[in-house]
């Protein structure tokens, strides 16, 4: 994986796990250790299906630039039906707090995508690839 593609990934990653640490600090005051369990959990999930799809689509970018953009609306609107899928399934669990899971789900998926804006915003890419000098013809 390239270094842009990594750091991209850790500028979205790092920010939504510290959302989650604060989230399941809430969660285990307010709701207890089932409310941190589930806060945790959300956390996870979220940081997984984000970064595969942030991963899948830096890779389509790298091979098929002409899929882009598409890949990219299909992927996000993929990802957000999968974590309703998630808080469908989870909502009546007796394993954790359900409302604590949701709204961690929602607040971790919201931090991903601002942090991943910012780290798009500030990454320096290259539109033209630069020339290399002294190849041989």
């Amino acid at each position: 994986m390239p270094s842009n593609d990594v750091r991209t990934l850790l500028q979205a990653a790092v920010p939504t796990a510290a959302v989650g640490v604060v989230a399941t600090v809430v969660s285990g005051v307010v709701a207890g250790g089932k409310g941190a369990l589930g806060a945790g959990v959300a956390t996870v999930v979220v940081t997984v299906f984000m970064g595969i799809g942030l991963i899948v689509l830096q890779r389509t970018a790298r091979t098929l630039p002409h899929l882009f953009q598409g890949m990219g609306l299909l992927l996000y609107t993929t990802q957000v039906l999968a974590l309703f899928v998630f808080m469908a399934a989870f909502k009546d669990t007796t394993l954790f707090n359900p409302r604590a899971f949701a709204l961690t789900l929602v607040i971790a998926t919201l931090a991903w995508i601002a942090a991943q804006a910012r780290a798009h915003m500030k990454a320096k890419i290259l539109y033209i690839e630069p020339e290399k000098t002294g190849t041989s013809a």
